[in-house]
């Protein structure tokens, strides 16, 4: 069976399984907890602080991708049906001149409201893969919730409600919006904490395969969240992208096509690359599940990232499948995470 059609095979079994265990929600959620329709916005501020760091090149890699904290809004609306119970819309600390791509929209499936309703807990944001459904991204999230957490779901630029009439953008700009993206995560984290509800003790952050990639950089920017999660990705993104085969193989095409090959495509691949900030990561509170079998992420990919970020052996989870069929352990995924969420103490600011 081809890998597409091994993941989508384990994806309806996967749904149908959390379907079955879910109570129905109601018809309409009681979200009387946001306050009336007409005002919930809340206010937000940036609490970005990458610190002080010894080395050069991680100097200046942060340049590149900081920004001056301020203050925004975060916006709750309604959602597209079976996303959520919320949509969150706030502003990217990094804008593009595209107005529908530089408002982040965060999906957030409220602790609780799977049982009916609404309750305090810890939360975690949750960065979907590279397939435009974000299908593995939402099974997380849904996951999450179910053992009592909120689960907030980013939207990547170029996806989803960050589409406009105009389409998504142009693969030359697939460099720009990865690091829009880790900006947005990283500004996820104070979005969330500005709502009601959140217990913001302990915010944790996952990433899977695309999602993964961004969560390595963004969670190193400094220590905002408290406890991170890596899927099915790694580090030496040039190397990665001029050798992996796959999804991978055809982010290589796309990108020729574009005409970002050799020392461009190095040189933009080195404005994001993990392992230039990962030793900024708390090995302690992170880590990373990886595919023995994977080819679109190789082992030795994983492996520079787990380096890099000085993870022990428990804590860089090596499992018996390929890019695709690790999806089959997602639940024992989401039960380590809730586990450590729950756990861990709130981490001295």
């Amino acid at each position: 069976m081809p890998p597409r059609a091994t993941i989508s095979v384990v994806l309806t079994i996967l749904l149908a399984a959390q379907a079955g265990r879910a109570a129905p929600p109601p018809a309409k959620p009681d979200l009387s907890f946001l306050g009336p329709e007409d005002k919930r916005i809340f206010g937000a501020r940036d609490t970005l602080d990458p610190g002080s760091e010894s080395s050069t090149d991680a100097r200046n890699c942060l340049a590149g991708l900081t920004w001056t904290p301020g203050r925004f809004q975060v916006n709750c609306q309604a959602p597209q049906k079976g996303r959520g119970e919320v949509l969150l819309r706030f502003p990217s600390p990094v804008q593009t001149g595209d107005k529908h791509n530089d408002r982040v929209a965060v999906e957030w499936y409220v602790a609780g409201m799977d049982k009916g309703t609404a309750k305090r807990s810890r939360a975690v944001v949750v960065v979907h893969e590279s397939g435009r459904g974000m299908t593995v991204g939402r099974l997380f999230a849904r996951t999450l919730r179910q053992r009592g957490l909120h689960a907030f779901l980013v939207q990547l630029p170029g996806y989803g409600q960050r589409v406009g009439p105009g389409g998504r953008p142009p693969d030359a700009r697939f460099f720009d919006l990865l690091r829009q993206a880790i900006g947005d995560v990283r500004r996820a984290r104070d979005a969330v904490v500005a709502l009601p509800l959140v217990d913001s003790s302990h915010i944790s952050l996952q990433g899977t395969s695309l999602g993964g990639f961004v969560v390595a950089t963004s969670a190193s920017l400094d220590r905002g969240y408290d406890s991170v999660f890596v899927m099915l990705a790694g580090g030496h993104l040039y190397q990665m992208i001029q050798n992996g085969k796959r999804d991978t193989a055809n982010v290589r095409k796309k990108l020729t096509e574009a005409g970002i090959t050799g020392e461009r495509l190095k040189q933009l691949a080195s404005t994001i690359e993990p392992t230039r900030v990962a030793h900024r990561l708390d090995p302690k509170r992170t880590w990373l599940f990886s595919g023995l079998h994977d080819t679109v992420v190789p082992m030795d990919s994983a492996l520079a990232l787990a380096k890099a970020a000085g993870l022990s052996s428990n804590h860089h989870i090596k499992m018996p499948t390929n890019h695709y069929t690790g999806i089959v352990l997602l639940p024992s995924m989401c039960q380590l995470i809730a586990k450590q969420v729950r756990t861990l103490k709130a981490r001295k600011r």
